[in-house]
């Protein structure tokens, strides 16, 4: 029995260890700079920005530089018009060319303009999928942050609960001692002490691990330990009017399906311009000379600028141009269906979160009531305890009662600050500063 009581009053000065605070905004801000997933968008949307370029678009000529070289060793022999016969064996011949060529589209049904608005248009999609991760992460460190605010209440309330349990089982040993009390409240005082004890250890282990996953949001060394604020603030002034409006502009969801439409359209658009001709430019500056061991000319030098312009255009190709036509419209009403459906969805998660919302606010005012009367009357009993005007059991109760109080109270704060984070995740409006 020393040995629980040994064990007790290790665990118990063990949770008031002071730690380094790490406050919400710290949180954030290692988030944002850390965070692996915030990390790989943010690299796809540098690559969107980088391919938003008019050269990616198909407006710029290319010009490439050519460079030719030939040899030949041939048995020959020719037949001149004046029947004279002339035959070489291993004749040799040499040829070499170099230059630079230019082409360049200069028309192509206006198709380059709508890939380069379209480029832009995937970029603006990389913003927004980069906004949701953002808002994303950010929410799951603050839940997690207010999840371990919650669980340290948690574990104040139930270590208060493990001092009077064995402030009761030192009453009842000591009590015993002197025949003034049973070996049965001795043993009911001990599991009692056991079982306080027990949640304890289980409430610091779940502390740890959102600690740890916390940590690895922040993409951080995993085994850093950090204490945190012990208030949740809940802000309960939100109006659902104003969430409403605000998610309407800034959802990152309803942004990537607007401009998907967006993107659906310039694809439309794209496909159309096949209908008219391509006209293309084209220009090449040549160098050139060749030798050869038996002809009419033994060595010819060449040099020169020569230039044209092509044009082209689908007359038939199946029917392949309606064809695909169709499938740009069928996906531009889809994505105008997507549009409504995630505007929708938006709606009811809005109005869903706001009603646990308030749901919430409600009990947080009701259970903080219940933890005053619950502490109140903890400490008159524990006050007739000592006196020894009520039994054991009757404290245990008590005891029990505050413990839950506490933890309905604490839930209830963690609710409505998640109820409070969600609706401003959805309606795009969460601090990320």
């Amino acid at each position: 029995m020393k040995k629980l009581i040994y064990i007790v009053f290790f665990v118990i000065p063990y949770f008031g260890v002071a730690q380094p605070e790490l406050t919400l905004e710290e949180a954030v801000a290692l988030a944002l700079e850390n965070n692996f997933d915030i990390r790989l968008v943010a690299t796809d949307v540098a690559i969107a920005a980088n391919n938003v370029h008019i050269g990616n678009a198909g407006m710029l000529p290319t010009v490439s530089g050519d460079v030719s070289a030939a040899a030949s060793i041939q048995n020959t022999t020719q037949t001149l018009l004046s029947g004279e016969t002339r035959a070489l064996r291993g004749a040799r011949s040499r040829s070499a060319a170099y230059g630079a060529s230019l082409d360049w589209t200069i028309f192509d049904g206006l198709q380059m303009f709508t890939r380069y608005e379209q480029l832009k248009a995937l970029k603006a999609l990389g913003d927004a999928n980069l906004k949701a991760a953002i808002l994303t992460t950010v929410f799951e460190v603050m839940s997690s942050y207010f999840d371990l605010v919650q669980q340290q209440q948690l574990i104040n309330a139930t270590r208060t609960a493990l001092e009077l349990s064995a402030f009761r089982y030192q009453t009842a040993e000591n009590q015993y001692q002197i025949g003034r009390a049973s070996k049965l409240e001795v043993l009911a005082a001990s599991v009692d002490m056991n079982t306080d004890t027990t949640n304890l250890l289980r409430q610091r282990d779940q502390y740890r691990s959102t600690q740890i996953r916390l940590n690895e949001l922040l993409a951080r060394d995993v085994n850093t330990d950090f204490s945190v604020t012990d208030t949740i603030i809940i802000a309960n002034n939100l109006n659902y009017e104003t969430l409403s409006r605000w998610a309407k502009q800034l959802n990152p969801n309803l942004q990537s399906a607007i401009v998907n439409h967006r993107i659906s359209q310039l694809e439309l658009k794209r496909v159309k311009g096949e209908r008219y001709p391509v006209i293309s430019v084209s220009s090449a500056y040549t160098r050139s000379q060749s030798r050869a061991a038996l002809g009419f000319s033994t060595e010819s030098k060449n040099n020169g600028f020569n230039y044209g312009i092509a044009a082209s255009v689908n007359i038939f190709n199946g029917l392949m141009q309606r064809r695909n036509e169709r499938n740009a419209e069928f996906a531009m009403e889809a994505a105008e269906i997507e549009v409504d459906r995630v505007g929708k969805n938006i709606e009811a998660q809005l109005l869903a979160a706001y009603q646990t919302y308030l749901m919430n606010l409600e009990l947080v005012r009701l259970e903080e009531r219940n933890k005053l009367i619950a502490k109140e009357n903890m400490d008159i009993t524990l006050e007739k305890f000592k006196l020894g005007s009520i039994a054991p059991l009757e404290f245990r109760e008590a005891q029990r009662n505050f413990v839950d109080a506490s933890a309905r109270y604490s839930t209830a704060q963690y609710q409505a600050k998640l109820a409070e984070i969600t609706l401003n995740q959805i309606a795009g409006t969460l601090k990320t500063e």
